[in-house]
C-alpha cells in the first residue's frame, strides 16, 4: 500500500511540474518526459501517450534483462502517462516567470521521480535504465538521471531556440539534484 501512494504522489507531482510549470513555457525535461514534451510542441501529441509509446523498447530491454524493473517499472508508467495527460488543464493555471517555471517544475519532477525511485519504481524510459545502471556501477541513480536528461536537452537543442534550451538545462538540473536528494533522504 505504501508503495502504491508513493507511486501515485510521485506521478501526481510530476504531472504537475510538466503541465503547471514546463509547458508554459515550453521547455524540456530529459528522458522520456523531454521526448514526450519535443513530440507535444511539434506534433501536438499529448505527452504521457507519447512517453508511454517511446518506453515500449526500454521495457522490452528491462524484460529481457532485468524482469523486477519491468515489474516495478510498468506501475509508475502507466500512472505518470495518465497523470500527465490528465492534469494537462494545469497549463493555463499557473502564471509564474520563465526561471521559476524551470525551477519549480525541476523540483516536483524531481521529488515525484525520487520518491518513485526510493520504492524502486520509476516514470518508465531512461529512469529505469538509470536504476538498472545505477545497481551496476558505483555512481548514484540520479546524477546518471542527470547524465541522461542533458543528452536528451542537448538534442532538442536542434528544435528549441537558445533561450529555452537554457532554462531547460535549469529544469534538468533541479531534476538530478532534487532526484538525488530525495532518494538519499530514504537510504
Amino acid at each position: 500500500m505504501e508503495k502504491l501512494l508513493a507511486i501515485i504522489i510521485g506521478a501526481l507531482l510530476v504531472g504537475i511540474g510538466v503541465n503547471g510549470f514546463l509547458v508554459p513555457h515550453h521547455l524540456l525535461d530529459g528522458g522520456m518526459i523531454g521526448l514526450g514534451l519535443i513530440f507535444h510542441y511539434f506534433l501536438g501529441y499529448p505527452t504521457g501517450l507519447c512517453i508511454l509509446v517511446l518506453s515500449i523498447p526500454l521495457y522490452i530491454i528491462a524484460w529481457i534483462y532485468e524482469r523486477n524493473y519491468f515489474y516495478h517499472g510498468i506501475h509508475g508508467l502507466i500512472l505518470t502517462s495518465f497523470s500527465i495527460d490528465v492534469l494537462d488543464f494545469l497549463r493555463e493555471l499557473f502564471f509564474v516567470p520563465i526561471f521559476l517555471g524551470a525551477a519549480i517544475g525541476g523540483i516536483l519532477v524531481g521529488v515525484g521521480i525520487g520518491l518513485m525511485l526510493i520504492y524502486e519504481t520509476s516514470t518508465g524510459g531512461t529512469d529505469m535504465i538509470a536504476q538498472m545502471l545505477a545497481k551496476r556501477v558505483s555512481i548514484n541513480v540520479g546524477w546518471l538521471i542527470l547524465f541522461i536528461d542533458g543528452i536528451i536537452v542537448v538534442l532538442g537543442l536542434s528544435v528549441l531556440e537558445w533561450k529555452l534550451f537554457m532554462y531547460s538545462l535549469i529544469t534538468i538540473v533541479f531534476v538530478g539534484i532534487l532526484t538525488s536528494m530525495t532518494v538519499r533522504v530514504k537510504h
